[in-house]
């Protein structure tokens, strides 16, 4: 772990996108779609929201890259781990990795089963009257597990209000638009059928995001759905369903680089 000073840190947190970008091309796979969408998401529980005692699941684990740079950007994670990102016996898997980081408490996968064990985490926290937090980042095509939802009725039955749950909405998986595969739309209603407060912000507006994750709801959890972009900052990886999968050649990854730049 390396301490960073504030101009450090707000120079890595400026460059996350960019450096995402690297560390994928670097490594030559994929996922970066949903890396890119939930950045942001990211990027604004760990500078903004969250404080010692809380912790955080990464359910949908496919974004593990955009945790690692976020843990980069908090001086968490060195260049020297990053460059080491998929590669054989490296701590930074393809997913989050169940030991080795400081940090993740879990392994998880792509559909992770995060919210399940957040839940013990919460229930844990109030057992022990500790007053941390936890909050989970899940994607929408997650709920097409029938786990998920009975992990909510667990956390609605419990009243875990110190659980908050995030959907990165996207509206894309890994074999079409969520609306082709399993269609939940309007996804917020389903959590609010559930008596869960539930609100919608732009998951790419750090500031909203740190307004929603400052709710605290003493009836029970807490929902947010983040209307986020797949490929969110590259032109041609923009609502794409192919960028679940393809890794960046050379040419488009300067392109990348070059549009993230500019913006």
């Amino acid at each position: 772990m390396h301490a960073l000073n504030e101009d450090e840190r707000l120079a890595r947190l400026k460059s996350a996108p960019l450096r995402l970008l690297r560390m994928h091309f670097e490594a030559g796979v994929g996922h970066l779609g949903g890396n890119l969408s939930a950045l942001d998401i990211l990027l604004a529980a760990y500078h903004l929201v969250l404080t010692t005692g809380d912790h955080f699941v990464l359910s949908k684990g496919h974004a593990a890259g955009a945790l690692y740079v976020t843990f980069w950007t908090m001086g968490w994670l060195a260049e020297e781990d990053l460059v080491q990102f998929h590669k054989d016996g490296t701590r930074l898997s393809g997913h989050p990795p169940p030991s080795g980081i400081e940090g993740i408490l879990f392994a998880t996968g792509s559909l992770g089963h995060g919210l399940g064990l957040s839940n013990g985490l919460a229930l844990a926290q109030r057992f022990r009257q500790e007053s941390g937090r936890v909050i989970c980042l899940t994607s929408d095509g997650e709920w097409n597990e029938g786990s998920n939802w009975e992990s909510l009725i667990f956390a609605r039955h419990q009243r875990l209000a110190n659980l908050t749950i995030i959907v990165d909405q996207n509206g894309l998986q890994g074999f079409g638009t969520t609306q082709e595969v399993a269609d939940l739309s309007p996804l917020a209603e389903k959590f609010r059928a559930f008596g869960l407060q539930t609100v919608e912000v732009d998951g790419h507006d750090q500031n909203a995001l740190k307004e929603a994750m400052s709710i605290l709801d003493p009836s029970g959890p807490l929902v947010i759905i983040a209307n986020t972009t797949k490929g969110h900052g590259v032109s041609f990886m923009e609502h794409r369903m192919e960028w679940h999968y393809l890794p960046l050649t050379d040419e488009l990854y300067k392109l990348a680089c070059q549009e993230q730049t500019q913006s």
